[in-house]
């Protein structure tokens, strides 16, 4: 069944209004998906710093200096290593926004421990 002429000049920039309109939304979904991508990888990261640093802390050397040597330079910044008194490492960073530039509002931590190596 054709549709008059009219009636198909009057849908003629329907398909495009459209586009126009859902852009914003996926955009928005593809920005939430990388933020939630991107947090995960900070909280992974965490807690492998926090797995190094336990084991430097464990044979006696520099906590500070293993938690660091173990995330990427744009997490270095927010990046907090504690000795806990009963024994082990908490590592703190704060989670990116969009990007490893970015530092957000939000901090990630993670503890681990291993026993002190007897010399």
């Amino acid at each position: 069944m054709d549709l008059p002429a009219r009636s198909r000049r009057s849908e003629c920039g329907q398909a495009s209004v459209e586009l126009v309109a859902v852009i914003p939304f996926v955009l928005l979904i593809g920005a939430v998906a990388w933020q939630l991508a991107l947090a995960g990888h900070a909280l992974w990261v965490t807690s492998h710093a926090a797995r190094v640093a336990a084991r430097a802390d464990a044979v006696g050397r520099d906590v500070q200096a293993a938690a660091r040597s173990a995330v990427p330079r744009g997490l270095e910044a927010g990046l907090r290593v504690q000795r806990l008194a009963e024994g082990g490492v908490r590592v703190r960073v704060r989670m990116p926004l969009f990007a490893y530039r970015w530092p957000g509002p939000v901090t990630l931590a993670a503890t681990s421990s291993l026993g002190r190596a007897e010399r």
